[in-house]
C-alpha cells in the first residue's frame, strides 16, 4: 500500500511540473511580457529641442555597401556640419525638426523580439560591421547634450505599409522592434542641411546672362573654342534655354563642399588674388587657374549673371569631384566643382555682395552633373563628345565681343601661346 501510495504521489508531482512548464511556456504568458512597455516614452531625458547640442545622422547605401554618416554640433554659438569640414548649418528648420520629432516618441505596438526579423523591418544598425547583410539597414539617429551625454538613439527603419505616419523603430542595443507613431526623417544628406537656394537669387530678377565657354591647354598655357552667348530678357535672346538657365540658377543645390586654403579665403574677401603655391595647387586641383593678370579662369568656362538690383554673380566650372565627400547619388560621378564670386553693378549691391562673399569665399562648391548639364547646357553636351583639338584660336571678332579684363588675359594667353614652340606631329594627335 505504501509503494501505491509513493507511485501516486509522484504522478502528481510529475503532473504539476508539466503545468508549471506549459505555464511558463504558452504563448499568452510570452505575449503579455512584449507589450509590457507600450505607451512608455522612449526618450525619458529627452524633453527640450534647446537640450540637444549634436546630432548624429548615420545612413545606409545599399548600392556602395557603405554608411553614410553626417554630424551637426553646436558650438561658439554655430550650428556647423562637422563631419564636413565645418560648413555652416544653414537649414534651422531641419534642426528643429529633426530634434523635436522625437521628443515624447512612445513606444505604440511592439511588432517582434527576434533578431532575426531586424532585417524584415528595416532595423539593422547601419553601423553593425558583424552582420554582413546589404539590405535591411535603418537608419541611425543619435542626439546629444552639451557634456557629450546620449539623450537619444534609435533605429529608424522601414515605414509600415498601408499605415500612414507609422513607421518601425528599434532601441540600440535592444532586439524589440515596435510600431511607431512618427514623422521622423532626419536626412545624411548634406544638401538637406543647407540652403536651399545657395546664390539667394530670384529667376525673376535676373536680366542678363552670359555664358562664357573655352578650354584651357595647361601644357602650353593656350586658350581655344572660345564661344560666347548672351542673354538677355526681354529680346529675342531670352528663349526657354535662357528660361531654364534662371531657374536653375535660383534653385541651385550643393551637393557637398571643400574648404578652400585659408590663403586663398582671405584674398577673396580682400578681393585681391595672389599666385601663391598653396593658392595655385588648389585651384587646379580642382579645375581653376589664375591668369597673369589675375583674373580667375576654370577649364570649363563660367556663367555670369547680372540682376535687376545691380548684382552680378560669376559660376566658374571646374573638374569632376572626386574629393568633395559629397553625398552618393544618380549619377554621382559627374558631381563637379563650381567657384562662384560676386560683384556689384550699382552702389545698392554693395552690402549683399559683402554678405555673399563672406559666405561663398570659403568654401569650393560641389553640385550635380544634371545642374551643370541645366546651367552650361552646349558644354554638358560637348563633354559627351570626344574633346576637338585645341587649335581653335578665338578671332578678332569674338575678342572684341568679351569683357576688357577677359580680353586682355585672353590676348596674354595667346602671346603665350605663339611664344611657345609647336609641339611634334605625335603630341598632337596624342592631345
Amino acid at each position: 500500500m505504501t509503494g501505491e501510495w509513493l507511485r501516486t504521489g509522484l504522478f502528481v508531482a510529475g503532473a504539476a511540473a508539466l503545468v508549471a512548464a506549459a505555464s511558463w511556456v504558452q504563448p499568452g504568458v510570452r505575449s503579455s511580457e512584449i507589450f509590457a512597455d507600450v505607451g512608455q516614452t522612449f526618450f525619458p531625458r529627452l524633453r527640450n529641442v534647446e537640450d540637444i547640442k549634436a546630432i548624429e545622422v548615420v545612413d545606409y547605401d545599399e548600392t556602395e555597401a557603405a554608411a553614410r554618416p553626417l554630424k551637426v554640433e553646436l558650438r561658439k554659438g554655430r550650428w556647423l556640419i562637422s563631419s564636413h569640414g565645418d560648413y555652416p548649418a544653414e537649414a534651422r528648420d531641419r534642426l528643429a525638426r529633426t530634434g523635436g520629432s522625437l521628443i515624447d516618441v512612445k513606444k505604440d505596438a511592439p511588432v517582434s523580439d527576434r533578431v532575426e526579423d531586424h532585417g524584415k523591418y528595416g532595423v539593422i544598425d547601419p553601423l553593425d560591421a558583424k552582420n554582413a547583410a546589404l539590405q535591411g539597414r535603418g537608419k541611425r539617429v543619435t542626439l546629444r547634450d552639451a557634456g557629450g551625454g546620449t539623450l537619444a538613439e534609435i533605429v529608424l527603419g522601414s515605414v509600415a505599409k498601408d499605415k500612414p505616419g507609422v513607421r518601425y523603430a528599434r532601441l540600440l542595443g535592444q532586439k524589440r522592434v515596435y510600431a511607431v507613431k512618427t514623422d521622423a526623417d532626419p536626412s545624411a544628406q548634406f544638401a538637406d542641411w543647407v540652403e536651399a537656394n545657395l546664390l539667394r537669387v530670384v529667376a525673376g530678377d535676373i536680366v542678363k546672362m552670359t555664358l562664357n565657354s573655352y578650354q584651357i591647354d595647361e601644357q602650353f598655357g593656350r586658350i581655344a573654342n572660345l564661344q560666347r552667348t548672351v542673354y538677355e530678357r526681354g529680346q529675342q535672346s531670352w528663349t526657354p534655354q535662357a528660361q531654364t538657365i534662371a531657374a536653375a540658377l535660383a534653385s541651385l543645390r550643393v551637393r557637398g563642399a571643400k574648404a578652400k586654403p585659408r590663403e586663398l579665403a582671405e584674398q577673396l574677401r580682400a578681393g585681391q588674388l595672389a599666385s601663391t603655391l598653396d593658392t595655385v595647387m588648389s585651384l587646379r586641383q580642382r579645375g581653376f587657374f589664375i591668369a597673369p593678370t589675375g583674373l580667375l579662369l576654370s577649364n570649363e568656362g563660367e556663367l555670369i549673371a547680372e540682376t535687376v538690383k545691380g548684382l552680378v554673380y560669376t559660376v566658374r566650372f571646374g573638374e569632376l569631384a572626386t574629393d568633395s565627400g559629397a553625398a552618393p547619388g544618380a549619377k554621382a560621378s559627374e558631381n563637379r566643382y563650381v567657384f562662384v564670386t560676386t560683384s556689384a553693378k550699382s552702389p545698392e549691391a554693395a552690402d549683399a555682395v559683402s554678405a555673399l562673399t563672406a559666405k561663398f569665399s570659403d568654401w569650393y562648391y560641389v553640385i550635380a552633373g544634371a545642374d551643370f548639364a541645366r546651367l552650361h547646357p552646349a558644354r554638358a553636351a560637348h563633354l559627351k563628345q570626344p574633346a576637338p583639338p585645341l587649335t581653335n584660336m578665338p578671332s578678332p571678332e569674338a575678342l572684341q565681343g568679351l569683357p576688357p579684363e577677359v580680353r586682355r588675359a585672353l590676348e596674354e594667353r595667346m602671346r603665350m601661346m605663339q611664344q611657345q614652340p609647336a609641339p611634334p606631329p605625335a603630341q598632337q594627335q596624342q592631345r
